[in-house]
């Protein structure tokens, strides 16, 4: 995806408005962003914002599916722009530092599984735990 938005908010049917545009820049400044480091982002493109109008942009790109909202196991949700639709994620189990990482090995998406139960299965979700370098460091 490119750094011009503009395209991908139309493609999904989103007008293309201001908040929108500073929601997106901040994402693809810092991936895996929370909605309060995306609050501060906006603010420094915008001005101003309020918390909830920042909830409801990223609420309506993650409908849209130009944004995808992860939830690590005890950590705040985060947010990322799809610029792969099938990525995983390392997490640092102390700082919370999330990397993404190419699919696990299999046909997509992305992993075999013994039996689908008679799901349409579209997409695995996987995450990686461990410690990241400076974690581990000072542990």
């Amino acid at each position: 995806m490119s750094k011009d938005f503009t395209p991908h908010l139309k493609a999904v049917g989103l007008r293309v408005t201001k908040p929108r545009l500073a929601v997106l820049g901040v994402l693809a400044r810092k991936p895996h962003a929370t909605a309060e480091d995306v609050r501060l982002g906006v603010i420094d493109t915008l001005g101003s914002v309020s918390t909830q109008a920042v909830y409801d942009v990223l609420h309506a790109l993650t409908e849209s599916g130009i944004v995808r909202c992860i939830e690590p196991a005890g950590s705040v949700t985060r947010y990322e722009i799809l610029y792969q639709k099938n990525h995983h994620h390392l997490v640092c189990r102390n700082c919370y530092t999330i990397i993404d990482i190419a699919c696990a090995i299999g046909r997509p998406p992305c992993i075999d599984i013994p039996d689908d139960y008679g799901f349409d299965i579209d997409e695995a979700e996987v995450t990686f735990w461990g410690y990241c370098p400076n974690c581990k460091e000072n542990k």
